[in-house]
């Protein structure tokens, strides 16, 4: 009998420890649950605030603009004017060169094809191949560096007379793109006066930065590929410009008379996130239209520091 009873003490005990323990672990879980919502409702307050403020900046711009900012964790996202068609400049180079890995998964073309330089596609803005004589070799895979990195108008210029503007389109449209397009190549202003422009929007950036970030463009490899040339990029005077000095960026600039842009992502210690600014301004210099990126981009940068 003493033997029961004292075996009874024991499981009472450990049955009450027991539960003891799980009305404290789900304290702790209740806890954790209000604390999170707490700290999602004041994220969520900031995201609108920043909103806000943007909002503000988009409605003083003396110009037209498309913006896109994307919080890549959550997927929150601010969107101002994103389907507007606005003329890409050096944007374009970035569906150029994903229209190339395409081709090449098509079996098309491959990488390592060689393509000459011609006298005609050395124009203004060829800041590597422009030192390079006619008739000097290239591989598909070889360009992408200058096109992308210091934004070279030559090299740009050979992947188009390479692909043709028919296939391009072709391949801008099976890459997801709704409103870009290539009409012209690069500093061919006498095809745009006679109406002939390229064109692509804020939302169209956005969405290939997002397929390259979460790696869904045809492969991881390629994906990665892809975003290290935009991480290498040499033209830093707006997404950049205001950012801490050592913050990651991986863009695309974009810049012809009065137009302006910079599309990129932003890595933070609080968070990564996308931004893609378009602008149509009358700003001779485009000085106004740069300082715009870089104050809409660290306004962005601001609200990851301040969280938590």
């Amino acid at each position: 009998m003493k033997t029961k009873l004292v075996f009874l003490i024991i499981l009472i005990t450990i049955l009450g420890a027991g539960l003891f323990f799980s009305y404290k672990v789900l304290v702790n879980h209740n806890q954790q649950i209000k604390s999170g919502q707490i700290l999602l409702e004041k994220r969520k307050k900031a995201w609108l605030k920043l909103k806000n403020t943007l909002e503000n900046k988009v409605m003083n711009f003396r110009g037209r603009v498309g913006i896109v900012v994307e919080d890549l964790d959550t997927e929150w996202e601010i969107a101002f004017n994103e389907d507007t068609l606005i003329p890409s400049a050096s944007l374009i180079k970035v569906p150029i060169m994903l229209s190339c890995f395409y081709a090449a998964e098509d079996g098309k073309i491959t990488l390592k094809d060689t393509i000459s330089l011609k006298s005609s596609e050395k124009v203004a803005g060829s800041r590597v191949l422009g030192r390079e004589p006619a008739g000097s070799v290239f591989t598909v895979e070889e360009l992408f560096s200058p096109m992308i990195t210091q934004s070279d108008n030559a090299a740009a210029n050979i992947l188009i007379d390479f692909l043709g503007f028919d296939t391009l389109n072709v391949y801008f449209k099976k890459m997801g793109l709704k409103n870009t397009n290539i009409a012209r190549k690069m500093m061919d202003f006498k095809e745009r006066r006679e109406g002939d422009e390229n064109y692509t929007t804020a939302g169209d950036m956005a969405y290939l930065l997002e397929e390259l970030y979460y790696k869904k463009f045809l492969n991881k490899e390629v994906s990665e590929k892809c975003l290290k040339l935009l991480g290498e990029q040499k033209i830093n005077d707006r997404i950049p410009r205001k950012l801490p000095r050592g913050t990651y960026v991986v863009h695309k600039t974009g810049l012809e008379k009065h137009v302006c842009h910079d599309v990129g992502i932003v890595f933070t210690n609080k968070g990564n996130f996308l931004i893609c600014v378009l602008a149509k301004h009358e700003d001779r210099f485009a000085r106004h239209t740069k300082k715009f990126i870089s104050d809409v981009t660290l306004l962005t940068y601001n609200y990851y520091q301040n969280l938590y």
